[in-house]
């Protein structure tokens, strides 16, 4: 009995050789692959947290330089976050919050830059449609209306498109377009919340220029 379960035993074993023989080597390479894999994916989670809470403390140190009106720490705090963390979330909205300083500041050339930086290098839609929007607002007070209406006739995220409307109105309506502007506001005002404040503020525009978006709302829906 003894000796029938070693030849089962050296039979199993044989097998065993022989299957290790034909694909021992797929396998160590599967699995080196595998763990390779893994090891990757922990590296740049790692990566990912560790540049995430070193950008989280540069905007601490941006949103201190705003706050104190620091122009020259501002700008060396905003360098620091785009050069060293540009695809952060971070780096969108310290480009946002720097532009708005130096907007304040009367600095409209940095403003600008730090607003462009964000449509061309930013990785959060929102924070470029944002930045767009701005550059609208800026090319507008400087009366520069073409350059107004290129950063608005780009693809925007759809939550912004009727801000975007609305923009263009203003735009429009300080060319003299009075009917494309009112166009441009009665599509913000029919594509936005009901809820938004916002639209209060669209429909005062429509009421200036003899629009009575209510009334006409009210007819359709009869």
């Amino acid at each position: 009995m003894a000796k029938h379960l070693d030849l089962e035993e050296q039979e199993q074993l044989d097998q065993i050789k022989h299957f290790w023989s034909q694909y021992g080597n797929a396998i160590t390479w599967a699995l080196i692959a595998v763990l390779g894999s893994f090891a990757a994916w922990n590296g740049w989670n790692y990566w990912q947290t560790n540049q995430a809470i070193k950008a989280a403390a540069l905007y601490d140190e941006v949103q201190s330089a705003a706050q104190a009106r620091d122009v020259d720490r501002l700008k060396r705090a905003l360098g620091d976050m785009q050069s060293g963390y540009a695809k952060t979330s971070y780096a969108g909205q310290s480009a946002l919050l720097a532009a708005r300083s130096f907007h304040e500041a009367d600095l409209n050339d940095a403003a600008r830059e730090a607003l462009e930086w964000t449509v061309n290098n930013g990785s959060d839609p929102g924070y470029q449609a944002v930045a767009r929007l701005r550059l609208a607002s800026l090319s507008l007070e400087a009366g520069e209306f073409d350059a107004a209406l290129r950063w608005l006739n780009a693809p925007l995220a759809p939550p912004f498109e009727p801000l975007a409307s609305d923009r263009r109105g203003d735009v429009l309506l300080a060319q003299g377009k009075t009917e494309e502007a009112t166009v441009q506001y009665q599509t913000a005002w029919r594509t936005m919340s009901e809820a938004s404040e916002y639209r209060r503020l669209v429909e005062v525009k429509l009421a200036s220029l003899g629009v009575d978006v209510l009334a006409q709302s009210t007819e359709v829906s009869r």
